[in-house]
């Protein structure tokens, strides 16, 4: 027995996001602990969280909103990795490489939104 948004994709690189996110954030040092390492966590948990909430949702147009919350907290999780590679707390490749997982679930997580009726 399981949930339907278990099956997501989108929902599952989310979780998995997040789970890099809190990973990379123990590396940054302590005094971005109730900054950066703060926003980042939050940021990259509410992808996976948003795309759950709204699943339960019988309306269309209240799972896209929802969708659409899972969107822009994958732009913050960009903005917070940008922050982290200009204060050097990120090297490039790992920066790429997780730059290149959040492009894929905006796209991604876009594309299953724009399938929902409104």
């Amino acid at each position: 027995m399981k949930f339907k948004f278990e099956d997501l994709i989108i929902w599952q690189k989310g979780m998995d996001l997040g789970e890099d996110m809190n990973t990379l954030s123990r590396t940054f040092p302590k005094e971005e602990l109730y900054n950066l390492s703060s926003q980042l966590k939050r940021a990259a948990d509410s992808i996976a969280l948003n795309i759950s909430e709204g699943s339960i949702l019988q309306s269309g147009p209240e799972y896209r909103k929802f969708l659409g919350y899972s969107i822009r907290s994958v732009a913050e999780v960009v903005t917070c990795l940008h922050k982290a590679k200009r204060r050097n707390y990120l090297k490039e490749e790992d920066f790429q490489k997780y730059y290149k997982d959040c492009f894929d679930i905006m796209n991604m997580t876009i594309a299953f939104r724009n399938k929902i009726k409104h």
